[in-house]
C-alpha cells in the first residue's frame, strides 16, 4: 500500500497533475559532458510521493496498531510501509534520449525514472519470500527471532513478520482453514490453480466424469425447441 501510494503520487507529480509537486530538478545541470551526456528531462520526485506516504500512512498504521494493542505491531507495520517505499526507490532507473545529427547520439539527455508497478510488484514478491520473522516482545528495535542470527542487522528493504501464517494447506477448524484435499484443480495449469500448487504436493486423484447436455437445438414451428441429448466422458482432478 505505500509503494502503491508513492507510485502513484510521483507519477501525478511528473505529469503536472499537482500543484504541490512537479518534476525532481536537482540533477539538472549536472552529468559528464566529456562522456557525451547530462541529466535533463523529468526525473521522477519520488522524494516527495515518499514524504506524502510516510505522513499519510504511518499516522494511520499507528492509531490502528494501538487500537489493536502491542509496540511489536505498531514497529513491524511502520517498518513494512519504510520497505515499500525502499522497494520504490530500489527499482527507479535510467532512461537516455540521443540527440545529434541523423540520430548519432552525438549527446544523451538522461533522467531518473520509476519501474512499473508490475516490476515493483515482484520486487516485493521476492522480499515476501524471504521475510524475516522477528521477536514480538521488540519495542522500537527489530530483532530476529533466530537465536544465531539476532546480531545481524534487518535492511529497511527487508520485509518481517511476528507469527507465522496458518498452514492453509491443511483443515485446521480452530483458524477456520478448511484445507485444500477434496478441491479440484488443474493438471496442466501452472497457476494457483494448478493441482501440482493447490495440492501442496500431496498429488492429485482423477475422477472420469459422465456429463450429459442439451445439444444441437432446433427451433421447430410453432412453436417449441427440440434438442438432442449430448453425452461426454471428461477428467476431473481433486486434491489428495
Amino acid at each position: 500500500m505505500s509503494a502503491g501510494l508513492v507510485h502513484a503520487v510521483t507519477r501525478s507529480c511528473s505529469a503536472g497533475n499537482m500543484t504541490e509537486c512537479g518534476c525532481d530538478t536537482s540533477l539538472q545541470g549536472t552529468g559528464t559532458p566529456t562522456e557525451g551526456w547530462h541529466w535533463g528531462g523529468c526525473s521522477d520526485h519520488i522524494q516527495y510521493g515518499t514524504w506524502f506516504s510516510r505522513k499519510f500512512i504511518d499516522n494511520a498504521v499507528q492509531n490502528m496498531s494501538s487500537a489493536r494493542g502491542g509496540d511489536a505491531l505498531l514497529t513491524m507495520n511502520q517498518h513494512n510501509s519504510e520497505a515499500g517505499r525502499q522497494a520504490i526507490a530500489k527499482t527507479m532507473a535510467t532512461d537516455c534520449r540521443c540527440h545529434g545529427v541523423s540520430g548519432s547520439c552525438a549527446v544523451k539527455t538522461c533522467w531518473r525514472t520509476m519501474a512499473s508497478f508490475e516490476h515493483v510488484g515482484n520486487f516485493l514478491k521476492e522480499r515476501y519470500e524471504g521475510s524475516v520473522q522477528v521477536l514480538d516482545r521488540s519495542k522500537r528495535k527489530v530483532r530476529r527471532k533466530e537465536k544465531d542470527q539476532r546480531r545481524v542487522p534487518i535492511g529497511k528493504d527487508e520485509l518481517i513478520f511476528l507469527n507465522k501464517s496458518p498452514n492453509y494447506c491443511l483443515e485446521d477448524r480452530r483458524w477456520g482453514v478448511v484445507g485444500t484435499r477434496g478441491r479440484r484443480c488443474n493438471r496442466t495449469s501452472v497457476g494457483p490453480n494448478g493441482c501440482n500448487l493447490l495440492c501442496c504436493g500431496r498429488g492429485y486423484n482423477t475422477h472420469v466424469v459422465r456429463n450429459v447436455e442439451r445439444c444441437e437445438c432446433k427451433f421447430v414451428w410453432c412453436c417449441y425447441v427440440r434438442c438432442r441429448k449430448c453425452e461426454s466422458m471428461n477428467d476431473m482432478h481433486t486434491c489428495k
